[in-house]
């Protein structure tokens, strides 16, 4: 499986940018889909995650109400919208596949795009 993360940008804050992850393989219904974020000298870190059916969603308390993660299965690709970004949210921000149960951790993620970069200004 591989993830190509597009989208990125700079970005005003309160301003929205969406991101796009493309997969190959035809598996993609099968896998747990999520969005981590590293910013420079933090540890990578849950934002937000989506089941393979599309029906269970999780989200980063830092997140939650103003990102939205989206799965698009007859194009192979999940999105996340970024609404009212704050400096805050700046990062590389990198998707993921995998099978795991655990929808938070790393670990559940077998699969890795490159990252996007995201900065909001002030």
């Amino acid at each position: 499986v591989q993830l190509q993360a597009s989208g990125g940008g700079l970005v005003q804050a309160g301003g929205s940018l969406r991101l796009s992850c493309a997969t190959s393989g035809r598996t993609f219904r099968s896998y747990l889909m999520g969005w981590f974020r590293q910013a420079p000298g933090k540890e990578r870190e849950f934002v937000t995650a989506i089941s393979g059916s599309g029906e269970r969603t999780y989200y980063a308390d830092s997140v939650k109400g103003r990102f939205t993660i989206s799965k698009d299965n007859a194009k192979n690709t999940v999105y996340l919208q970024m609404n009212s970004l704050k400096p805050e949210d700046t990062a590389v921000y990198y998707c993921a596949a995998g099978v795991g149960v655990s929808m938070l951790s790393p670990a559940a993620y077998d699969y890795w795009g490159q990252g996007t970069q995201v900065t909001v200004s002030s």
